[in-house]
């Protein structure tokens, strides 16, 4: 009986101390873990400017987080931008925090950094026992430029003549590269695009003042440099009125009888949804199609133009259709009455030109083809981009011979004229779009215009640049 019981006894002791080692050893293992904390760092930029926030979240599940430690080093000088220390739970518990975000705010002036090269430096240590008890260590290094000056813009043109509806161009250099300058037109941003001069930093920007912008309009470039430092520069400038003309448009029966049903979208059309085009009141119908698709075309087209090849594709004046008469000029106000009664208001931003039934249209300048197909009340249409940010656009075509991504010359055949779209007979609808914004297509007609506002201000920063 004591034999027995002294087994038990042995039994009981050796599971004790099995009991007592797996623990101590789970333990050991535990408070060794060798997973390093982990920092998740927002994008941060290669330059800082004036004031720059970085969002930083530090995380560590095993061991929990210990010491954060942020600077930034500059000319063999460390400033500390975030030093901070957590809270243990116990000896054999780690830490209490496991995870937690910074927003690092780093203002070079303030903290007395000068501009030039520096270095960020982050360092978390979380509560594991290694490293003699000093915990897993991620280290992370980035190096910055420290750039607090906004650049210098120089604008290289003189003369800037606009006419209401018109387009203008501005060359303008900058100190040192920019990702992102041009020109304002009251709210309205026209970039600037390098590639034509050999040097980069010498920009152009072709801009428009709209038909609705008067001679108050406030109009500068501004420049942003790579760390965000902002700068802008005014011109001269002289702003001249133009009135533009006001049409009626008389809506009859067979006009929507024939045209309506073509705007049943589910079929052809898709800038709508079906439900928002009525099948029962054709006038009802009409009005969606004129407001509403019209506005989602407008946002389609620009949607197109906001991709624009670094090229000047075009010279020389654009062509006209030939043998063609204007039926309607850009900008023309109209009223659209059914039965002697107002029932819509609209501005028609492009030239209608009239010549034979199904005419051959021509492109009007070199350029690179970046749509052909419908675009909702404007039918079958073209659209070329001619290079930094100046685009055609032919519309209510019959049909057309060209595709996306083709090159074609001045003159190339591209369609023939139609009614398409929400035209009431066969015509071409031409515009010249810039940027974001419709101009008046008559400047681009015209040599003379072409000159004295385009190629003169060209040769001329060509020729100061070789004289430098």
């Amino acid at each position: 009986m004591k034999v027995k019981n002294k087994k038990s006894r042995t039994w009981l002791i050796v599971l004790l101390c099995l009991l007592i080692t797996l623990s101590v050893a789970w333990i050991l293992l535990a408070r060794f873990e060798n997973e390093k904390p982990a920092v998740l760092l927002e994008k941060v930029p290669s330059f800082i400017g004036a004031c720059q926030k970085i969002a930083i979240s530090v995380s560590d599940t095993k061991s929990g987080v210990r010491r954060i430690w942020i600077g930034l080093l500059k000319d063999g000088r460390e400033v500390v931008l975030l030093e901070e220390n957590f809270p243990s739970s116990g000896l054999f518990s780690g830490g209490l925090v496991h995870k937690k975000t910074f927003n690092i705010s780093i203002k070079p002036e303030k903290q007395g950094i000068s501009d030039g090269k520096a270095i960020l430096r982050i360092v978390v240590r979380d509560f594991s026992w290694r490293q003699w008890w000093h915990g897993n260590k991620t280290y992370i290094e980035k190096n910055l430029t420290i750039d607090t000056k906004p650049p210098d813009v120089d604008i290289l043109t003189r003369a800037h003549n606009i006419t209401q509806g018109g387009a203008g161009l501005v060359i303008y250099k900058t100190s040192e590269p920019c990702p992102k300058s041009g020109i304002y037109i009251g709210d309205t941003f026209f970039p600037g695009h390098s590639g034509y001069f050999k040097d980069t930093n010498i920009l152009m920007a072709f801009f428009v003042l709209d038909y609705t912008q008067g001679a108050d309009t406030k109009i500068f470039v501004n420049a942003l440099d790579q760390a965000g430092n902002s700068t802008r520069a005014g011109l001269s400038y002289y702003i001249k009125r133009r009135a533009f003309k006001k049409d009626v448009i008389n809506i009859p029966d067979r006009f929507l009888n024939r045209k309506m049903p073509e705007f049943d979208v589910g079929d052809s059309q898709k800038d709508l949804p079906k439900t928002d085009l009525p099948n029962t009141d054709l006038i009802d119908k009409f009005l969606k199609v004129n407001r509403d698709l019209r506005l989602a075309n407008f946002k389609k087209i620009t949607e197109i133009a906001k991709h624009t090849d670094e090229v000047l594709y075009w010279k020389g004046p654009f062509l006209r259709l030939p043998g063609s008469a204007r039926r309607a000029g850009f900008a023309d106000k109209r009223e659209y009455r059914y039965k002697g009664r107002i029932i819509d208001r609209q501005v028609h931003l492009g030239i209608d030109l009239a010549s034979v039934a199904r005419s051959p249209v021509p492109a009007s300048n070199k350029g690179k083809v970046v749509y052909a197909g419908p675009i909702g009340i404007y039918g079958k249409t073209v659209m070329i981009d001619h290079g930094f940010g100046i685009f055609s656009m032919y519309s209510h075509l019959s049909g057309f011979n060209v595709k996306k991504g083709q090159i074609v010359s001045k003159g190339d055949i591209i369609g023939r004229t139609g009614a398409t779209g929400l035209a009431a007979g066969d015509h071409l609808h031409f515009g010249i779009l810039i940027h974001n914004t419709f101009v008046n297509p008559v400047e681009w007609w015209d040599a003379a215009w072409i000159k004295n506002n385009i190629t003169a201000k060209i040769n001329a920063v060509k020729a100061g640049v070789n004289q430098e």
